[in-house]
């Protein structure tokens, strides 16, 4: 029986349907970014001890540290289709992440397409992951959301070992769109939206590189204990459920929770979301369990 959407969800519903679609001819990324921008601004933000801009070997990036920080550090990849968001529209995530966990977050202001497309945002994240290890200590933890999913993955299985522990929120994973959830459960997210994201992203002949498809990869089993948290009406539900089994199957340790009700972006927006919070606690206590 197919579920249901949770009544938090369905007002978000209401209000995404006067919006246009990313895939409308002519659609103005610039400004889309810049009202990404000015909305996070008006999100409240938790004090963070101390909250610093650094240069991560070339990659611009956003230390948070918090009072009495732990030695670990989550190097932390913004969701945003590849396309949209960066570590300000982030800002308020990454600080009640590093406030719930304990530990610095290291937040990755990657290169973005469609001006810097595929593999520019997954070297961004290895450039500021070897960075984190060579300067924060070598005790390293990666968490990312939808895109920054898939690229908290991919910096995963290009380096084994550099992670302690993964925790990927509804990652967006297959350029195929092969998963019956995309037919099921795209409240919301619209399969025409996802496919403009992988057109901006990559080139066709990209979309059978495991470092852009990590589905495909064959070094699954290297992964460090992983926490893969899906949404019930989100077509990237499938995926990152079969992921989890996969990694599961190759022997790595797996915790994978779908949270019943919600859509797609849920995790960033504890206001509209009852379930954003507890969700974050889950990935701060994960994290900080293996920190």
């Amino acid at each position: 029986m197919r579920g249901m959407l949770f009544p938090e969800s369905r007002r978000a519903l209401e209000q995404y349907a006067g919006e246009t679609p990313v895939w409308t001819e002519g659609y103005d990324v610039a400004a889309a970014r810049e009202q990404a921008r000015a909305l996070a601004a008006q999100e409240p933000r938790e004090e963070v001890a101390e909250v610093a801009d650094v240069d991560a070997d070339g990659v611009p990036a956003r230390l948070y540290t918090p009072a009495a920080a732990g030695d670990a550090v989550v190097v932390h990849a913004h969701g945003g289709g590849f396309v949209f968001n960066d570590v300000e529209v982030h800002d308020a995530s990454a600080r009640r992440l590093a406030n719930r966990t304990g530990l610095r977050v290291l937040s990755v202001d990657y290169r973005r397409p469609p001006e810097h497309r595929f593999p520019a945002a997954v070297d961004d994240v290895a450039a500021a992951g070897a960075w984190a290890a060579r300067t924060l200590g070598d005790r390293l933890l990666a968490h990312g959301d939808s895109a920054g999913g898939n690229l908290a993955l991919v910096d995963a299985l290009r380096h084994p070992g550099r992670y302690a522990a993964l925790a990927l929120v509804y990652p967006f994973l297959d350029p195929a769109a092969g998963f019956e959830s995309y037919a099921t459960a795209a409240d919301g997210f619209d399969p025409r939206e996802a496919a403009w994201y992988w057109e901006q992203y990559a080139s066709p002949a990209d979309l059978a590189n495991p470092d852009l498809a990590p589905l495909l990869s064959d070094r699954l089993g290297t992964l460090p204990p992983t926490l893969v948290v899906t949404a019930e009406h989100d077509p990237l539900r499938d995926e990152g459920e079969e992921l989890a089994r996969r990694i599961a199957d190759a022997g790595v340790e797996v915790v994978a929770t779908r949270y019943l009700g919600q859509l797609h972006g849920f995790w960033r927006h504890p206001r509209v979301f009852p379930s954003a919070e507890p969700l974050m606690r889950q990935v701060a206590g994960f994290l900080a369990l293996h920190g």
